[in-house]
């Protein structure tokens, strides 16, 4: 006989105006259970989540139900309290502790009419963090723990006052910002929730961390499940051909020709980086891996000056020394997409095409001032066609957009000015297969024009497929350097994840002899 869902969805569809986000969508998720949800951006996976969290209010005819301690099924509002979130920006409170943090949904505790006891507290939200694999003091502002170890915190928080084990947690791109190894710690926890009778909704765009972790894979496309079959049934490559719905060849970026040096970077340190030297050719591609707190999230930022420098001097080809501040970094020929797309890559309210044009008005400025409409239609109509912007709708906010079009565009607005240096941290994160495959050629069209890119990112696969060479940073340094065929994925993690202390000198040459990290 089959097993009664915890979780049963029937029939589910969501009507925007002029636009199906679900249609017919149903899917059962069993107490024990590991389900992944994928699909490409925009096939519906978010408005799932929405849906189910109560955010939106589905069409009628849907029915959600989760099952309680008893047996019953539960609907609207009671089902939602046997649903637990766990959002990709996590949504804790940097400055607050892990006590605080999951306080915050707990009513006021007293013993008797005194507080709680300090110690007490304590050796409960130690042992609670422990559940899921958490070893790290929970007094500490949880900024201070690593990305792995807020994510537990989240787990934690998700799960506290659970009167049983068998409720539903849906986890929404929780491994977005974290590196492989740190992974592997937030999986354990997972595998903990659902080891102990819970039921487990998981979302990702990493097909490895799907196949490796899920019991059961539900692909989604248009809004409308496409696939549903036994995870061990179906490779990455069966994976990718099914969210996209043809073959995904996975290709490696030829390299071209390198010419003079277009960015020099010497002793540079500000935020986790350490005196850190690097340089950069025209027409090359130079990726920097690292875990969370190595200087990688923070090197874009800081040769560009978004994030300030304590000291080091940047050069862009013969130049004088750039300023640390963005206005001279675009002056000198510096193009930054940072990771935090919503907050700082684009803005959200504003159409497509205001969001394209806005970085360099000039061109399209009349003798007066005033913008030349059909001249900012022209060029706004040339980078939609050409980032493939789905739908291409430049009037339209981009708010409405999925996250791999958002991505599109803050890449184009930038590319539009013509960079002779393009900084990308994180250029990939949280967009699909098939726009991961856009932007790739989007900035391949670029650096086969002469421009150097260099990009920060924890995807080591993203960073061999289309890096000439990757630094790895350890404690705000380079401490290695992998080019041609000792660039692999395997290696990568190696050098990334090595002890402090077992790597210290590059010695790695690029192919003309000449070392690029001092």
């Amino acid at each position: 006989m089959e097993p009664t869902p915890l979780l049963s969805v029937r029939n589910l569809s969501k009507t925007f105006p002029g636009v199906l986000a679900l249609d017919q969508v149903s899917l059962d998720v069993h107490a024990g259970e590991i389900v992944a949800v994928v699909g490409q951006n925009g096939s519906g996976k978010s408005t799932l989540v929405k849906v189910l969290a109560g955010v939106y209010e589905p069409d009628p005819g849907a029915h959600i139900e989760v099952r309680d301690g008893a047996g019953n099924y539960l609907t609207g509002q009671r089902a939602m309290s046997d649903l637990h979130f766990i959002h990709q920006d996590l949504g804790l409170v940097p400055e607050l502790s892990t006590i605080e943090n999951i306080d915050i949904g707990r009513p006021l505790r007293h013993r008797g009419l005194t507080p709680y006891p300090r110690r007490a507290e304590v050796r409960e939200f130690s042992a609670q963090v422990a559940e899921f694999g958490g070893h790290f003091d929970v007094t500490v502002p949880v900024h201070r723990l690593t990305a792995a170890e807020r994510t537990i915190v989240a787990i934690a928080r998700a799960m506290d006052g659970w009167e049983r084990p068998d409720h539903v947690l849906v986890l929404d791109e929780p491994t977005a910002a974290l590196h492989s190894d740190e992974v592997k710690l937030l999986f354990d926890a997972v595998r903990i929730v659902a080891a102990r009778g819970g039921a487990v909704v998981f979302i990702s765009h990493r097909l490895d961390e799907v196949t490796s972790l899920a019991d059961r894979v539900v692909a989604l496309r248009d809004g409308r499940v496409v696939g549903d079959t036994p995870a061990h049934a179906v490779d990455n490559t069966g994976l990718a051909e099914l969210i996209v719905g043809r073959r995904m060849e996975e290709t490696r970026r030829e390299p071209g020709p390198i010419g003079k040096t277009v960015l020099s970077v010497q002793g540079l340190s500000g935020a986790t980086l350490d005196q850190l030297s690097l340089e950069l050719r025209a027409g090359e591609v130079v990726g920097v891996s690292g875990l969370l707190g190595s200087g990688r999230e923070h090197l874009c930022g800081l040769v560009f000056g978004a994030i300030p420098r304590t000291r080091g001097v940047v050069h862009v080809a013969a130049g004088a020394p750039v300023p640390p501040d963005p206005r001279a970094s675009i002056a000198a020929g510096m193009a930054y997409v940072p990771a935090d797309r919503h907050r700082s890559g684009v803005i959200l309210p504003m159409n497509v095409r205001e969001n394209l044009t806005l970085p360099a008005l000039r061109p399209l400025r009349r003798w007066w001032g005033g913008l030349h409409a059909k001249r900012e239609g022209a060029e706004t109509a040339h980078w939609v066609d050409r980032i493939q912007l789905r739908p291409a709708l430049p009037e339209r906010a981009v708010a409405a957009f999925s996250g791999g079009n958002q991505q599109k565009v803050a890449l184009a607005k930038w590319l539009r000015a013509g960079p002779r240096v393009l900084l990308l941290d994180e250029p990939t994160q949280g967009v699909d297969i098939g726009a991961r495959a856009a932007l790739y050629d989007i900035v391949g069209q670029s650096v086969a024009a002469g421009c150097a890119v260099l990009i920060c990112s924890s995807d080591d696969k993203e960073l061999v497929a289309f890096c000439d060479r990757v630094l790895v940073l350890r404690d705000g340094r380079v401490v290695d350097e992998l080019s041609g065929d000792e660039l692999t994925p395997q290696a990568l993690l190696e050098a990334t994840v090595a002890p402090s202390g077992a790597a210290t000198t590059p010695s790695t040459r690029h192919r003309n002899g000449t070392a690029h990290v001092h």
